[in-house]
């Protein structure tokens, strides 16, 4: 084990993701700078959009900061959104309800597929075989058969598939691997991650335009391969309320905190799973849990206990807190800290009930055995903590990640198989609620036991 005091720290803080001493115990995370210059015409990346919803809208926004990238269609089922895109970035686009006809143009490069789950398989295939990269949003998958289709599909194709987890792009998260793998807090024995709403935005219930109907909406491209339904306006803006669509919160949220966990600590993923939770308070017509609680198993020696709660009557927010036998490591927005308490080098002893005779023999022996040592140097350092510079953003860095890959054909950070182990494990989660007991995972072989 590593012996930790402030020289330690400060060696480290100049490794991987370099830092700099902004107050006593406090880091700032270096983070990398854009080289000046516009992007050569014949290197620039052009982009389709597949699902121009809340989440395809802000994905765009972002990755069209990354320098050399230009959005040149947009595919969606409501005819809002389209016409909202070309609002956004020019009447120049080009906008469809079909996305094979996005996919056609030999003028887009690459596609960011930000559809409903229960399409993410079959858009981001699709366009791995229509030769463009594939930003999928996360979750990856909607059922386990999705996803050993779209690794093949990246392998054969020899294109590049990322996932849409952006903290595994994050200087937070590299600081935390890093912090962690040199023993900063001796051996992990327990994760505790979470994520709590106590908003109706925060629990899916985004608003409905008043154009909604069969007319504005493509209703049955939508369905897709769910239950043909009369046109509903809820399931098709709020379709994470329902399990046909969407993947719950174990898809919409466990997936962030699988993905961090398996990135921080570099395991494949748990090997046993058990959840409970159930509809609390959003009795709307939904069929997503609004609680849900989670325990793993991992092989490494830890174990993951996670929470999210859409009924918390407090402070919405998400955080981590990984506990080893010398202390925590927190990660809390864009902070992660470290609080060593390193462990008692000799078992002690308790002798105050004792005759005075027998104290004495006590003690001698047990210095004999447990000599006091005085440490050389400076002590362990207490607490130190790591932030972000003001404005960072790990959804930037995940773009920045994808379009480097895109042009040198170099892996990602977070492939297909790296994506179907973080929703598989998340998956877990609803596979034991419907069985009402454990359920065992090979996350090597990524297939349910």
């Amino acid at each position: 084990m590593r012996n930790w005091n402030r020289r330690s720290f400060l060696q480290l803080a100049g490794g991987a993701t370099a830092a700099t001493m902004v107050s006593k115990n406090v880091y700032a995370l270096a983070t990398q700078v854009e080289a000046a210059g516009p992007v050569a015409a014949n290197d620039q990346i052009q982009l389709g959009l597949i699902g121009a919803g809340i989440q395809g809208q802000y994905d765009t926004k972002v990755a069209l900061q990354v320098p050399g990238v230009k959005l040149v269609a947009v595919a969606d089922c409501y005819d809002g959104r389209l016409a909202r895109s070309k609002e956004l970035w020019g009447p120049e686009v080009f906008t469809t309800r079909d996305y094979q006809e996005v996919l056609a143009r030999k003028d887009v490069d690459a596609v960011i597929v930000a559809t409903p789950d229960h399409w993410h398989k079959q858009a981001a295939v699709d366009a791995l075989k229509a030769g463009k990269d594939v930003y999928c949003e996360k979750p990856m998958i909607h059922v386990y058969s999705d996803g050993p289709e779209m690794i093949e599909a990246a392998r054969a194709t020899k294109r590049i598939l990322q996932v849409g987890s952006q903290r595994v792009s994050s200087v937070v998260y590299a600081k935390a691997k890093e912090l962690l793998a040199a023993g900063a807090i001796g051996q992990l024995n327990m994760v505790t991650a979470w994520w709590d709403r106590n908003s109706s935005l925060g629990a899916w219930n985004y608003t409905v335009p008043p154009d909604a109907s069969p007319e504005t909406c493509d209703w049955l491209r939508f369905l897709g391969t769910a239950p043909k339904i009369p046109f509903n306006g809820e399931h098709f803006f709020q379709w994470r309320k329902w399990k046909a669509y969407g993947s719950g919160v174990a898809g919409d949220l466990f997936v962030h905190l699988f993905s961090g966990t398996h990135f921080i600590t570099g395991s494949n993923g748990p090997t046993r799973a058990y959840a409970t939770g159930g509809l609390r308070y959003w009795k709307d017509g939904r069929d997503a849990y609004d609680v849900m609680l989670g325990l793993f198993d991992y092989r490494e020696g830890f174990n993951l206990n996670l929470r999210v709660n859409f009924v918390d009557g407090g402070a919405e927010g998400e955080g981590f807190i990984f506990t080893g036998s010398e202390g925590t490591m927190e990660i809390a927005g864009q902070t992660v800290s470290v609080n060593r308490v390193p462990r008692e080098k000799e078992p002690g002893y308790i002798v105050e009930t004792f005759l005075q005779s027998t104290q004495k023999e006590i003690i001698a022996n047990y210095r004999k055995k447990y000599p006091v040592v005085h440490p050389e140097g400076e002590p362990p350092v207490g607490y130190e903590k790591y932030v972000t510079p003001e404005g960072y953003s790990d959804s930037y860095d995940h773009f920045k990640n994808f379009f480097a890959a895109v042009r040198s054909r170099k892996p990602v950070v977070e492939d297909a198989a790296f994506g179907f182990r973080a929703a598989g494990a998340a998956l877990l989660s609803n596979l034991s609620m419907e069985k009402g007991s454990s359920v065992k995972w090979d996350p090597d072989a990524m297939k349910v036991v």
